[in-house]
């Protein structure tokens, strides 16, 4: 069986690691009302997608 003779220092682990990191999403500007919305999803904002209303937007009910 294989076993490192010395101990990875953290240096050399930190080098091999440094690939190892979170992706940005794929954010694209909705062609609607102008905001950041994640790509082939439907906008939070307005409930657009691809030119049509998927969402109803709901007026708030203020509470009395």
């Amino acid at each position: 069986m294989a076993v490192p003779q010395r101990r990875t220092s953290k240096t050399r682990k930190r080098k091999r690691r440094t690939h190892f990191k979170i992706s940005v999403p794929g954010m694209v500007v909705c062609p609607n009302c102008g905001e950041m919305k994640l790509a082939h999803r439907v906008c939070k904002e307005c409930g657009h997608y691809k030119g049509r209303v998927v969402i109803e937007e709901q007026e708030e009910i203020e509470a009395e």
